[in-house]
């Protein structure tokens, strides 16, 4: 059996295979599991609607003190509002590697450094929209990637896995 790799601090270690740039699975629990395209659309529907949410007091914030409406098309505030997802999903990727989604779907987010870097949260962040922009193309790419990852895992040297249903205490009790 392989040693226990979920650590307090760091959830995952792992090591890189040379031919692929996912991480190596055989060096991750056998009780973990890559993150199949259900799972992955859940998490992204319960992160929407707290991006909505977020969205709403970063409008508030430049609305309340300026008095004036955003005008309708503004590619300044469309970016401001990208800028407020990514930041979210950036923080939550570096600081534990899961948003609230991902956390409620027990997914997470693996890459080969820890914390990820900001550089790989931006790669991320891009490839995903990219992915969402071509009608969800490189999202339901996991359907055929023997490892279930997506165009924005591939990109990011990242990958999705999916923590055991008891946690990490019970797991390794």
């Amino acid at each position: 059996m392989t040693p226990c790799v979920i650590e307090h601090v760091r959830p995952y270690r792992y090591q890189m295979n040379r031919r692929d740039t996912l991480p190596d699975l055989t060096t991750l629990r056998e009780d973990l599991f890559p993150c199949g395209l259900i799972r992955r659309l859940a998490s992204m529907a319960y992160d929407g609607l707290l991006l909505v949410a977020l969205w709403m007091i970063a409008a508030a914030l430049v609305i309340i003190p300026t008095g004036r409406e955003i005008e309708p098309g503004s590619a300044i505030f469309q970016l401001y509002l990208l800028a407020v997802a990514w930041v979210y999903l950036a923080v939550c990727w570096r600081l534990g590697g899961q948003t609230l989604g991902m956390k409620a779907w027990r997914i997470h987010l693996v890459g080969n450094r820890r914390p990820i870097s900001w550089g790989t949260t931006l790669v991320r962040f891009v490839v995903a929209l990219a992915s969402l922009l071509c009608f969800g193309l490189g999202i339901f790419w996991a359907i055929f990637h023997p490892r279930s990852a997506t165009w924005h895992d591939l990109a990011s040297n990242t990958f999705l896995m999916v923590e055991p249903k008891g946690g990490v205490k019970d797991a390794e009790a």
